[in-house]
This record gives structure tokens, sequence and C-alpha cells, in this order.
């Protein structure tokens, strides 16, 4: 065991797709400071960020239907499609700015160009995604969107979807050209490699057990060496918890007022993935349909193209299921461990509450193959078994509070920053629409952390993130030269499929 101790400006626990956009962002405004990384597995990427984890999805609201709800007049409220667009443009643009300064050398190692598309069955769904529809495609945000009814139309857009469909009850589609696939294990194993050239220390198989705050200010930090057992002490100015679901019991340990009342939900997942080529050559999309009545939003069931190494392939999912680790290699008694005196009545009470998601989470824990087979026939009609096999997702954990409008113990679906008071450190909870919105996210945590420096950094911000401070939803002139700027660099340009 050792007792030394060493300081440093700013320590990033978990290298994630997170932290790793934090430190390329203080590397580019404040490149003098000196920051530290530690990681309790053994490479960047390998929990939530890693690409065989997450949907891959580019969150944009283009095709995710439950970033749009319908108001009990019967009209669709957009603004959270819109605010989660807009956040996606600004990492798209500090993307962007990564490849014109050659950090990212190739772009299609991490985004590629892929169709978005909703697609919903019945009368009342029909109706409800063609006022979604509407409200979207009046936007500058939504332009090129397209709504169709017509199953000739929608055989050419999802063949693969409509092949062999017998049904006769209505079905409709939205279809926008510009979604993406966003591989965040890559980007995040990119960043991490460009941080390790600007001299950041980056600490693999270190786990960090214990963080308190010193009498001089500083926040000290008990890292074991994972392989050695070997103990260290670390201490900084500003320390970033960013370990996915391991955010949450370290964010306790500090002690700050603001991390008391908080609990965490975890919800594993599993996704379907297609492993005969003919099949996956047949689709070129990411389908979103409506999630289950009772089911979590992170459980939308959707087809979705992806790239990964390098490889087109086809998942369907997720099926939705419960374990007590808050990480994929987490431990079975996470869950219990959280449960502190200060949260133990929030965390009671959003059991109560979410008695119909607890029963579905039980029913998707007991589904067998044949009946995810089933649920896969609603997208596929013609799906066989020996073409797919089941692939093991992340973790999630799901925010639980009290808040004003939904009362003791809601359940929170989203991404939360958690800071004290001072800025002095700082954690990010929560998931959906997570990694697709890292830059806006780290640009929060930046303004609440350090609000004396941001008046020197603002101008160097709006060189890396044109929109930043902006609503590019009223300003479609700067979001027109953005995006085509954007695109182009980031290799997303394409011709347009033309559909009679």
């Amino acid at each position: 065991m050792s007792n030394r101790q060493t300081s440093t400006d700013v320590i990033l626990i978990g290298a994630g797709v997170m932290s790793a956009t934090l430190g390329a962002l203080l590397k580019e405004l404040a490149p003098e400071w000196e920051i530290k990384v530690f990681e309790k597995l053994a490479n960047a990427g390998e929990e939530s960020s890693n690409e065989w984890n997450n949907a891959g999805t580019g969150h944009a609201a283009l095709c995710e239907l439950n970033y749009t709800s319908e108001k009990s007049d019967g009209s669709v409220d957009v603004s959270k499609a819109i605010k989660i667009n807009e956040q996606f443009q600004l990492s798209k643009q500090f993307w962007s700015y990564l490849v014109n300064k050659n950090v990212i050398q190739n772009p299609q190692d991490f985004i590629m160009p892929i169709p978005h598309m909703s697609l919903v069955q019945g009368e009342k769904d029909v109706a409800f995604l063609k006022k979604r529809f509407e409200a979207l495609s009046k936007n500058p945000l939504f332009q090129g969107m397209e709504f169709s009814t017509d199953p000739e139309k929608l055989k050419k857009w999802m063949p693969l979807i409509m092949e062999g469909r017998t049904s006769h009850e209505p079905m409709a589609a939205t279809k926008i050209e510009s979604g993406t696939d966003v591989n965040f294990g890559a980007l995040t194993r990119i960043l991490f490699e460009h941080l390790k050239s600007k001299h950041v220390q980056i600490h693999y198989k270190h786990s960090v057990e214990n963080i308190k705050r010193a009498n001089d200010g500083l926040w000290e930090l008990k890292v074991r060496n994972v392989d050695s057992g070997v103990v260290e002490h670390h201490a900084a100015k500003f320390v970033f918890i960013g370990g996915g679901g391991g955010s949450l019991p370290l964010l306790q340990k500090t002690g700050i007022p603001e991390s008391k009342r908080i609990g965490g939900f975890p919800v594993s997942g599993l996704f379907m993935v297609c492993k005969n080529p003919e099949v996956i050559e047949k689709h070129h999309a990411k389908v979103y349909g409506k999630a289950k009545v009772g089911a979590p939003p992170m459980s939308v069931p959707h087809l979705d193209t992806r790239y990964i190494n390098g490889e087109k392939t086809l998942l369907f999912g997720p099926f939705a299921g419960f374990s007590p680790k808050f990480l994929k290699t987490g431990s079975y008694f996470d869950l219990i461990g959280s449960v502190k005196p200060n949260n133990v009545l929030t965390m009671l009470a959003a059991g109560i509450k979410e008695m119909a998601l607890t029963k579905y989470l039980i029913q998707q824990v007991m589904l067998s193959n044949e009946k995810r087979m089933e649920e896969l026939r609603e997208f596929i009609p013609n799906a066989k078994s020996e073409d797919w096999d089941i692939i093991v997702a992340g973790q999630r954990v799901q925010v639980i509070k009290d808040t004003e409008t939904g009362g003791k113990g809601t359940l929170q679906f989203g991404t939360e920053v958690v800071s004290a008071a001072d800025g002095s450190i700082a954690a990010l909870l929560g998931a959906s629409p997570g990694a697709s919105t890292a830059v806006h996210v780290m640009l929060e945590v930046l303004e609440k952390c350090f609000p004396e420096q941001m008046h020197v950094w603002e101008a160097k911000i709006k060189e890396m993130v044109p929109s930043y401070g902006i609503s590019l939803a009223g300003k479609p002139e700067l979001f027109q030269q953005i995006d085509a700027s954007t695109s182009e660099t980031l290799g997303l340009c394409k011709k347009k499929l033309v559909y009679s």
C-alpha cells in the first residue's frame, strides 16, 4: 500500500465517451491544465460507450417516438424533439472541428449516414404519426422528412419489413435521410488516443474506491491498482465522475448535499444480431416503433443497420431486463449498496410507483428465444431463428429523485448533471440520449463548474461549436449553413434517393 499523494488540476473518472469529450474540450480551452484519467477496465469505451452495449443511433429525434408526446387537446408536443436535435447538432459541430484539426482523421471510423424511420400500425398510431410529421416538418431541423401510408412506397423504404406481411391493419412510416449511425466505442478510443498525445495521464485497471474533501479544498481519491492491489492517493482541484452506472455510488461517497435523496434503477438489455449476410443486405435504415404499454422509453423496439468494425450488420431490440448490477462488469450488490438513509424513502416510493415497470421487466427476463422471435417477426414477418443470435447489451441506471411535478421517488428518463455548489466536482447520471448529446452535456458541466472561466473561453467554444448559445430551430439559414458544413466534413453527404 502506498501513502504517496499526487495533485493535479483535473481528474476524470471513467474512460467513456463523456470523459473523452470533456477531456478533449478542456485540452482546447485550457491546454496547460494537467489531467488524469482513472478507468477500472483495461481499455477505453468498454462499458456503456462500447459499440455492442448501445443502439449506435445518433439521437436527433428523427425517428424516436418517445421524444414527442400527444397532448390532451390531441396536438403533438415536439419541444423535446427539437431540443434533442439541437443538442446533437452541437456534437456534430465539435466532431467536425476535430476532423478539421486532424484529431479525427477518418470520420467514417465512427459515423455513417443512415436513413431514420418511424413505423406504426393501427389507425390511432397512424393518426399520431401523421400529426407528429406535420408538426416536425415545419421545423428546419427536420427538413426532408417524408410521411407515407402507401404500402408500395413502404416496400421501397423498408423491403425486409414489408416482405411477407399479410396483415391488413393500416401502417404508416416517416423517413428522413439525414440520420446517422454512430460507433461511440470507436469515437471514445479515438479521443483517448488524442488525449494521450496531449500528455493526459490515462490509468487503466485503476479503480476509484473513495472520494473525500480535504481541508485544503482539494478532492482526495483513493485509487486501487486492479492488478497489483496497490493503493494510491490522488488529489485534484476538479473531479468529473463519468463512470456510467458506476457514477451514482461514487457521487454518494462525496457527501455533497446535491448527492442526497437520489437513487438509481438499473435496467439491462439484450439485442438480437443477424448473422445472415443476405438478410443484412435487404435492410438499410434505423426503424423505430412504439414502446409497448408499461415499457420504459429505452425499450422502444427498433431494427437497426449498424456499422461495427468496418462491417455492416443488423440488430433488433432492445429487450429490457433487470439486474441489480449498475455496470455490466459490476456487482450484484450494487443496487442494495446504493440505498442510503437519505434516499431510502425516495427508493421505496419509486418501488411503489413503478410496479407496472417492474412487472414488465420481469416478463422481459422470462422471455424465451421463441417469444423474442415473435417480437422480431412483428418487424420482419419472415425472420428465421437460425439467422439471429442474442447479445447482452450494457446496463443503464435511471435516476430516481423527488420532483415537484412527479412527487417523491420519480423515475427520470434522460441524462442529468449533478454538481457541487462550488463547481469543484460533478457527476453524470442517467441514460438516453446520453452519448449523442455528450458535447452539450459537457458544455453544461463547464458552465456549472467553471463560470468564471466561461467568458474567457466563449470565443474558443464558438469556434469549436458555432451554434453554442443559439437555438438553431429559430435560425433556419444558420442551421442550413452549419448542417451543410458539418455533413461535408463528416462525410455524411450523399445523393438523395428519389422515390415515386
